[in-house]
C-alpha cells in the first residue's frame, strides 16, 4: 500500500532516530515507493536539517564527537558486522600475534579464532572477557577505562602497545571518508589505534557500509594506508569501491 508523503517521511525520521541511518534500497521496499521519491524524501528532510545525506541513504544528525555505546553498537548492522567479521578471520593465520581493537565487529570475529593458535592483545575490556572465555591466549593492557566503549585508552595503553610487534591489527571506525581517512571521535582512542597500526606489519580497517561518506573528529589513519574491510560495495559511492585497497565481504 502506497505511504502519504508526510507519513512516509515520519516513518523514515523514526527509522533513523532507531538505526542512526537508512540506505535508500532498504526504504524503496518498507515504503513500496520509487527511488526518485526517497531521494526527493531524503532531500526534503536533508534541506529542513533533520538528516544528513551519505552515499546510499542519509544518517542522525549529530556532532562529529557523537558515539554510541557498546549496548547501541551491538544491535546495528549485525548482518554487515557478522560478514565483515568473517572475512576478517580468514585474515589470521595459526601462530600469529594480533592485535584487536575494541567494538562489536572485532568482538564477532573472536569465535572464529578458536581453533587457531593465536595470541590476541586487545584494548577491549568486553573483547578480553569473551577471548578468555574461548580459551584464546590474550594480553590485556592496562591504562584508562573509557565507560562508553569499553575501550581502555590513554598513555600507558600506548606504551605498552608500542613494546609489541603483530601480524596484523584489526581497527574499528566510525567514519571512512575520501578527504579525511579514517576517524573516531575521541582523539585518546585515535591515538591509542595508531600506535596499534604502527606496530603491525598488515592492518585492516573493519567498517560496515553505513560508515562510508561520514566523519568523526579524530583521524586515525589516512584512506590509503590500511586495508578496508566493508560489507556491501552496492551501498557506497564508486569513489571508494575503485580504491584497491577496499575490500568488500563475501556474505
Amino acid at each position: 500500500m502506497k505511504v502519504l508523503t508526510e507519513e512516509r517521511k515520519q516513518r523514515i525520521l523514526t527509522d533513523i532516530d532507531r538505526n542512526g541511518v537508512v540506505q535508500i534500497r532498504e526504504l524503496i521496499a518498507q515504503l513500496d515507493a520509487s527511488e526518485s521519491t526517497i531521494r526527493r524524501d531524503l532531500g526534503e528532510l536533508a534541506k529542513a536539517g533533520l538528516v544528513r545525506r551519505v552515499h546510499g541513504g542519509a544518517q542522525k544528525i549529530s556532532s562529529l564527537r557523537d558515539e554510541p555505546g557498546v549496548q547501541e553498537k551491538a544491535t546495528t548492522h549485525t548482518t554487515a558486522k557478522a560478514a565483515i567479521a568473517r572475512a576478517a578471520a580468514n585474515m589470521v593465520a595459526d601462530g600469529d600475534l594480533i592485535f584487536l581493537d575494541a567494538g562489536t565487529t572485532t568482538a564477532q570475529m573472536i569465535p572464529l579464532l578458536q581453533d587457531k593458535d593465536v595470541t590476541v592483545v586487545t584494548t577491549g575490556v568486553d573483547n578480553a572477557s569473551l577471548l578468555a572465555d574461548y580459551g584464546i591466549k590474550t594480553i590485556m593492557l592496562g591504562g584508562t577505562i573509557k565507560p562508553l566503549t569499553k575501550a581502555i585508552i590513554g598513555a600507558q595503553a600506548a606504551q605498552q602497545l608500542a613494546q609489541y610487534r603483530f601480524n596484523s591489527a584489526f581497527i574499528g571506525a566510525n567514519g571512512i571518508h575520501i578527504d579525511y581517512g579514517c576517524t573516531t571521535p575521541d582523539p585518546e582512542e585515535a591515538a591509542t589505534k595508531r600506535v596499534a597500526i604502527s606496530q603491525a606489519a598488515c592492518t585492516y580497517m573493519l567498517a560496515d557500509a553505513s560508515k562510508f561518506g561520514s566523519v568523526s573528529f579524530a583521524q586515525i589513519a589516512p584512506l590509503n594506508t590500511t586495508a578496508i574491510i566493508t560489507d556491501d560495495f552496492t551501498a557506497i559511492d564508486p569513489a571508494f569501491t575503485k580504491l584497491d585497497n577496499i575490500k568488500e565481504a563475501t556474505l
